[in-house]
């Protein structure tokens, strides 16, 4: 298990190893007789109840074959896959490149009425220009090692943008200061993206506020980046993996955090000010 810990993954590894359980103990066999009929050693059957080890496919069939219960394999399949999903390494979701992850998006955002995004170190994906994204996601499919696709990619992230621009959603975006100052590409391309965002601020259906260097008496620090999706979801970026949080009150913490970080934020001609010396220290 990585060192991120989620309550929410926790439990979802849990009921599936309650569910290998049950199964077993339906079947009357021990744990050791449930190893010698798939061949492992009787430890693992251990692990895997105990949520110590995550199943695989093959081994929940397995497991479910030797208790007479193969019927119930599919279900168990689908729950261990949706525990999966929680904490999801970016070198499996960009396996295929990076196009088919910004595609893949495009429905969670679509229904999403109201978004709120924190950023700590570089400007969010629905607010980026192509010249900005190109240079990120270069840098991220080189450093992941992902299939070069980085056109393709841009055009689905760009596509994936004219929700900004439906009077049925809201956006309401945090951003560290320090996101304004990190170069990403060449200072042509920084100057571009800073003065993309000082447009996307006009838009009726966006509010940004920037977290100033200065803010004074600062009660909440600097956190990971983040998405809130309606308050029923939050996409947590890790350097390895993305985290996807469910659990009530996992949602709750981070709805609590976004509001402590919006009362540190100014907005607009202070934020326009602030945007508008980082283009100005780019040149």
């Amino acid at each position: 298990m990585p060192n991120y810990q989620s309550s929410s993954i926790e439990a979802a590894r849990k009921r599936v190893a309650g569910m290998l359980a049950e199964v077993r103990r339906d079947a009357g066999l021990f744990g050791h007789e449930v190893a010698a009929r798939c061949g492992w050693n009787k430890s693992k059957v251990s692990r895997i109840e105990n949520a110590l080890t995550s199943p695989s496919d093959a081994d929940i069939r397995a497991w479910c074959e030797a208790c007479g219960a193969l019927g119930q394999a599919a279900d168990i399949v689908a729950a261990s896959r949706n525990a999966d999903s929680m904490y999801s390494e970016w070198k499996r979701l960009q396996r295929t490149g990076l196009r088919q992850l910004q595609e893949s998006r495009v429905p969670l955002y679509e229904r999403t009425r109201l978004l709120r995004s924190y950023a700590s170190h570089v400007v969010p994906g629905l607010f980026q220009t192509p010249a900005y994204a190109y240079a990120l996601l270069s840098a991220i499919g080189r450093f992941h090692g992902a299939p070069d696709d980085t056109a393709e990619a841009v055009a689905a992230r760009m596509a994936r943008a004219h929700v900004l621009h439906d009077a049925a959603h809201r956006f309401t975006l945090l951003v560290e200061e320090s996101v304004l100052r990190y170069q990403i590409g060449d200072a042509a391309t920084t100057a571009g993206q800073l003065g993309h965002l000082l447009s996307a601020m006009s838009l009726p259906a966006v509010s940004l506020g920037i977290i100033p260097f200065a803010a004074s008496k600062r009660g909440m620090w600097t956190l990971e980046a983040f998405n809130i999706f309606d308050d029923q979801r939050v996409h947590v970026e890790l350097l390895t993996a993305q985290v996807t949080l469910t659990a009530p009150g996992e949602v709750g913490m981070y709805v609590k955090a976004w509001a402590e970080l919006r009362e540190l934020a100014v907005y607009g001609a202070e934020a326009r000010a602030l945007v508008s010396a980082a283009i100005d220290a780019v040149h």
